[in-house]
């Protein structure tokens, strides 16, 4: 594969991996392990951010983990990165994992293939997010941006995840 070659997921695809609280990945189906080109020793242990494609801006990211942090489910559309510079878009879900006595054992991903007119929306917006981060102290880009993605769903009058509903409805 070349470098920035787009893999596109098959329809019955599912990536599965959980991490421990602190986003360190303790399980990688053989899938993901197959998609990314990275071995399971390669991946366990290793932050979730492994894969993370400079296309992504990090307010997305604080958002996920505000939106995990409040004990809900994350929905989002994810662009991640393979070990050979390839790259490929994803529906996320992932939720929090708790044990028997109810504290935080870490979080469930799975993630399966997006519906491509939501990415190419989403994918605007994700580009004006980036364009806020370059202008902004590393220290206040991420939250700035996650700002500005909050007023567009507060735009759309509706909620976030609501949101990513009515995008996967959009035709392709």
């Amino acid at each position: 594969m070349t470098r920035d070659q787009e893999i596109r997921l098959d329809e019955d695809d599912l990536i599965v991996s959980k991490t421990d609280p602190k986003g360190r990945i303790t399980y990688a189906n053989r899938r993901f392990m197959e998609i990314v080109g990275y071995s399971e020793p390669q991946l366990l242990g290793k932050p979730h951010n492994l894969i993370r494609h400079a296309d992504m801006p990090r307010g997305v990211f604080r958002f996920l983990w505000h939106t995990l942090q409040e004990g809900k489910e994350f929905f989002g559309y994810v662009k991640n990165r393979t070990s050979d510079g390839g790259y490929y878009w994803v529906l996320a879900n992932v939720t929090p994992d708790y044990k028997a006595d109810a504290s935080l054992a870490g979080y469930f991903s799975v993630r399966r293939r997006p519906n491509f007119a939501a990415v190419r929306q989403v994918s605007q917006w994700y580009k004006k997010m980036l364009e806020i981060e370059a202008e902004l102290s590393a220290s206040q880009a991420p939250q700035v941006s996650m700002q500005w993605l909050v007023e567009q769903v507060d735009q759309q009058g509706c909620s976030y995840n609501d949101l990513i509903r009515q995008l996967e409805q959009l035709q392709e």
